[in-house]
């Protein structure tokens, strides 16, 4: 495993003061919108769903603006990383795996991220790109900044619609983050068990898998008599991704 791309939300950033922001211009309590969130993320919908759920006729891409205009737009400090996320990320480095994250975010976004000067040698937004997840481009463009095969490359995130199962039909392995709504709930669906290759409850779980992916690795090649790089998608990679599908 030579690179390691990483998700954005609820795989090194907390939602709450995300959707605590959001309650807070509707003029709801947080426990309200929380609720529909979590609503939304139980039947398989968009999480955006609970905004239009208190707001139909809302666009939220206006409703973002219009929060930026009146300066209550995003914001990111160290705070709200998940804790395991820079000794991870630092681990990663030391190890000589190249790190990239990736992940669904407004240009401001990536602003933000990339000034907590994170221990990654890329970060990028889909907003910089142009496209989002789970779209297949989102994925050929992770594949071009990874500097690694896809087989050599492992995409990490909690949500199986948007991560797992797109980075899986794009040819890279994976790991399913049980983190944040869409990680705990769809954790045991069948579609995410046997998909993953791995699955994980911390990033510094990453560390150990690389080790043990290139163990695996180097066994297979002396049993076989092939070279690690030369096994491609026969190597340690697990069996062919079932369906690429929502998961309600």
């Amino acid at each position: 495993m030579e690179t390691i791309v990483l998700d954005i939300g609820e795989t090194l950033v907390r939602d709450d003061r995300h959707w605590a922001s959001w309650a807070d211009w509707l003029g709801v309590p947080p426990h309200t919108l929380g609720a529909l969130v979590g609503a939304a993320v139980a039947q398989g919908r968009e999480a955006t769903d609970a905004l239009r759920i208190l707001r139909p006729d809302m666009d939220v891409e206006e409703a973002y603006r219009a929060r930026a205009a009146a300066g209550r737009g995003e914001h990111l400090d160290e705070s709200d990383l998940y804790q395991d996320v820079r000794p991870a990320l630092a681990e990663l480095r030391a190890a000589g795996i190249r790190v990239v994250v990736a992940g669904n975010g407004t240009v401001r976004a990536g602003e933000l991220l990339r000034a907590l000067d994170l221990p990654a040698d890329l970060v990028v937004t889909s907003g910089e790109w142009g496209v989002r997840k789970p779209e297949p481009e989102f994925f050929a463009r992770v594949t071009e900044v990874a500097g690694a095969a896809p087989e050599a490359t492992l995409y990490v995130g909690d949500h199986p619609a948007d991560d797992l199962f797109p980075a899986a039909a794009a040819g890279l392995r994976t790991a399913h983050l049980r983190r944040g709504p869409y990680g705990h709930w769809w954790a045991g669906h069948p579609d995410v068990v046997e998909t993953a290759d791995f699955r994980i409850d911390a990033l510094t779980e990453l560390v150990g898998l690389v080790a043990s992916a290139s163990s695996s690795a180097s066994a297979a090649s002396v049993a076989s008599g092939v070279a690690p790089e030369a096994q491609g998608e026969t190597g340690v990679r697990r069996g062919v991704l079932r369906s690429v599908r929502q998961v309600y």
